[in-house]
């Protein structure tokens, strides 16, 4: 069997990427967690708790690994991505280098690397990985974060050509599903929606007034995109969009939440709240033709999932 390791584990992206392959089987996996109170074990996983800012932690963590699944970062919400856009610059910087570089010092097979899209333009047509150039100006509240993740995505490509570790970067939208973050100061639009009207007996504070738009993806499907990609990419570096397709608008997002949900609630937007007006949609051909991925996920389906596993975990907590 091979040893995966998944940074990141205790983390929404990295705990879901941990269960479906723990019930894959055929791994040996360990799963790297940073803080006690977000460690959610899963059975026949080795967890360890590293600071993977750590030159020293990450070295050890690396050796003997055949696969590297990377899906730790400091992300939060949109009011910190305006008020402070820092927070997502010098840490995922310094960590992913360190794992980067001993990914290729000991000889790793694979690497995947979570990126992110914020880097194209708004848009309201389909973008592809290509579409995006190093001449375009990175949204403003993003530049920080976006272009974190492209020096990111250069540094796969770089490491990629120095030996033979595969590497591959995910630019993926806007990921949604069971073990998201539901804390309102933290938390992106969707599960802040979530966990709002379902906690909501009258109104539904929107920040902004409703029309930004984004293209959103569950869980599931970016998790069978890595699947895909560990058994497919034969290449040395690839870089793959990943995402629905289609944009919703928050408006939309809302009222699909309530509908499944059954709430009517009076929506409200307050248009002094911190607001990003941007429109992206993602095209993922590439990874259709090349991967044989596309998103099967529908919309209604996996709000209703995530609706009845946040019901589950907070709304049973809180009846204790």
């Amino acid at each position: 069997m091979k040893n995966l390791l998944i940074c990141g584990g205790g983390g929404f992206i990295g705990h879901n990427c941990v269960e479906y392959f723990a019930n894959k089987g055929g791994y040996n996996i360990t799963a790297t967690y940073f803080r006690e109170e977000n460690y959610t074990p899963v059975t026949g996983v080795k967890y360890v708790q590293v600071d993977l800012r750590d030159e020293e932690q990450v070295q050890y963590l690396v050796q003997g690994q055949n696969i590297i699944v990377q899906a730790a970062a400091t992300t939060t919400g949109s009011k910190d991505v305006i008020e402070r856009p820092y927070l997502h610059v010098t840490d995922n910087a310094v960590m992913n280098s360190w794992i980067f570089r001993e990914a290729l010092l000991n000889d790793v097979e694979h690497l995947i690397f979570f990126s992110c899209t914020v880097m194209y333009q708004p848009k309201n047509t389909p973008q592809k990985e290509s579409d995006w150039s190093a001449s375009d100006e990175i949204y403003g509240n993003y530049f920080g974060v976006g272009s974190t993740k492209v020096y990111l995505e250069n540094m796969c490509d770089f490491y990629s050509r120095l030996g033979n570790t595969k590497f591959t970067a995910i630019r993926h939208s806007n990921v949604y599903g069971p073990h998201d973050k539901f804390d309102l100061d933290k938390c992106h639009v969707l599960p802040a929606f979530v966990n709002k009207i379902i906690n909501s007996t009258k109104t539904l504070d929107v920040w902004g007034d409703g029309s930004a738009k984004r293209d959103i993806v569950f869980i599931d499907d970016l998790i069978d995109m890595v699947d895909k990609i560990i058994e497919k990419q034969d290449s040395k570096y690839e870089l793959y969009n990943c995402g629905a397709g289609k944009a919703y608008s928050i408006k939309e997002l809302a009222n699909i939440i309530m509908e499944v949900n059954n709430k009517n609630l009076d929506i409200q937007y307050d248009l002094s709240k911190p607001n990003i007006p941007t429109v992206l949609i993602l095209d993922c051909d590439k990874a259709k033709h090349e991967l044989g991925w596309e998103p099967t996920t529908k919309v209604v389906d996996g709000i209703k999932r995530t609706s009845e596993w946040y019901k589950q975990t907070y709304l049973n907590k809180n009846d204790n």
